[in-house]
């Protein structure tokens, strides 16, 4: 059996030394070898993100309907404590993004992600069989607190990625989180109150008549377990290794008797050589995290006021929309905004910089949204083209900013720091989150 020192030795390739037994230098090994995307770790990376997002939105659809079946107020109280419910969510992971991120620092990204994925399994189901206020409420709290592999998910995407492809990991991380917000209402109004929907394959008196709501958490559950299975064959992209500047030898009684020359000569790959100086003291990812939560706080305030705006009646400078005419135009907007991602935006990021298409695009969405009053005076087709046309161009500029700014932020910080770095910022969009439909109701 190999010694330890035999163990650590490092294993020298074109002039940067990788760990033997370290995952993380495994992964920068294969990214050497490797020169095109890294299409089984991308593809699970996505599914991962879909698997934390059809939870969040898919409640939303059957939501009133399951309050009104607690018979815990009147009807005319059941949006107050279905707000509840909907907010508990964000505000369980609020508490605990950062705690998750300083673990996926220390222990790696993917134990936390497969944490993240068995809450949903755990929390999902128990939700969906919620007989009571308090459970449900309890539930979606819980599922919140242990569900922080959004952070981890955003770092684990640039490290297993060579650096020119580094902005495509990331867009698949945005498109799918917005594929499931969007089809994850879909889903729930489908699969809820399955009994009267389809009575001739559901019995009131089945378990799926009981608890009407459960089915939709099944079957999310179903596909977390898969992708569950699944996330084990992703390897870990965290250095298990002291990084540049760590003097373990001195420490260890076992690394003690190390030759000198290797302790002088350890090295880690170039991507580790940062200054290991204090996150809060860190000024790009401060600034980075800073701008994401703002802009998090202007885009929320925006779907909200978007909304409330177009199905407004023309005489008070509304759009006169239905229901239906929004959903069509968000649709519409959503399928131009998923091939900007995936085939326009990284490119784009690669040639021009993430800080240079950043600031573009902030600029660009002020005037933007300046013509917005504007468009209510159009009518019939050049309205529809209007609005349309904004509504692409203002969720491609929002889509710009938020993953120039995860490029920014995972870029700005040494890798034993990556997670905590997203999980800050995770617990600032969080919180102004909860801001942004408030604030943006009032006005």
């Amino acid at each position: 059996m190999a010694s330890r020192s035999d163990q650590c030795e490092p294993l020298l390739r074109n002039s940067v030394t990788y760990h033997e037994n370290c995952p993380g230098c495994k992964v920068e090994q294969l990214k050497e070898t490797r020169k095109g995307y890294p299409l089984k770790e991308l593809t699970l990376v996505g599914l991962l993100v879909l698997c934390n997002s059809l939870p969040i939105s898919s409640l939303f659809p059957f939501l009133y309907f399951m309050v009104r079946d607690f018979n815990i107020a009147k009807t005319e109280d059941i949006g107050y404590y279905a707000g509840y419910i909907g907010s508990s969510f964000m505000f369980g992971r609020f508490l605990t993004s950062v705690l998750w991120g300083i673990a996926a620092d220390k222990y790696g990204r993917k134990p936390i992600m497969l944490i993240g994925v068995f809450s949903i399994v755990v929390f999902n189901t128990l939700f969906g069989l919620s007989v009571n206020f308090w459970m449900a409420f309890s539930m979606r709290f819980l599922l919140g607190s242990f569900n922080g592999m959004l952070g981890p998910v955003k770092a684990y995407a640039s490290e297993v990625c060579r650096e020119e492809h580094q902005a495509l990991g990331l867009s698949i991380v945005g498109t799918m989180w917005g594929i499931g917000l969007i089809i994850g209402p879909a889903f729930g109004g489908f699969f809820a109150q399955p009994a009267d929907k389809f009575p001739d394959i559901f019995s009131k008196t089945s378990l799926f008549g009981r608890f009407p709501y459960f089915l939709p958490c099944l079957a999310i559950t179903i596909f977390s377990i898969i992708i569950f299975v699944a996330t084990f064959w992703l390897p870990e992209t965290l250095h298990k290794h002291p990084l540049e500047g760590e003097k373990k030898g001195d420490d260890d009684p076992e690394l003690g008797s190390e030759d000198k020359s290797f302790q002088e000569n350890k090295q880690v790959p170039q991507k580790q050589k940062n200054n290991r100086k204090s996150l809060l003291k860190n000024w790009p990812a401060i600034s980075s995290i800073s701008i994401y939560c703002v802009y998090s706080l202007h885009d929320m305030a925006y779907s909200e006021i978007f909304s409330l705006w177009a199905v407004s009646l023309k005489q008070y400078g509304g759009l006169g929309f239905s229901t239906s005419d929004v959903g069509e135009v968000l649709s519409i907007t959503g399928f131009g905004l998923l091939i900007f991602q995936l085939l326009i935006f990284p490119p784009l990021a690669n040639k021009a910089g993430a800080i240079l298409i950043t600031r573009i695009a902030a600029v660009l969405t002020i005037p933007l949204l300046a013509i917005y009053p504007f468009i209510g005076m159009l009518s019939d087709v050049l309205l529809w083209l209007a609005i349309i046309c904004a509504s692409l161009l203002k969720n491609i500029l929002a889509v710009t900013i938020c993953t120039g700014t995860f490029i920014l932020l995972n870029n700005s910080v040494p890798q034993d720091q990556r997670g905590a770095a997203n999980g800050l910022s995770m617990t600032g969009m969080s919180f102004f989150k909860t801001l942004g439909p408030t604030g943006g109701g009032s006005l």
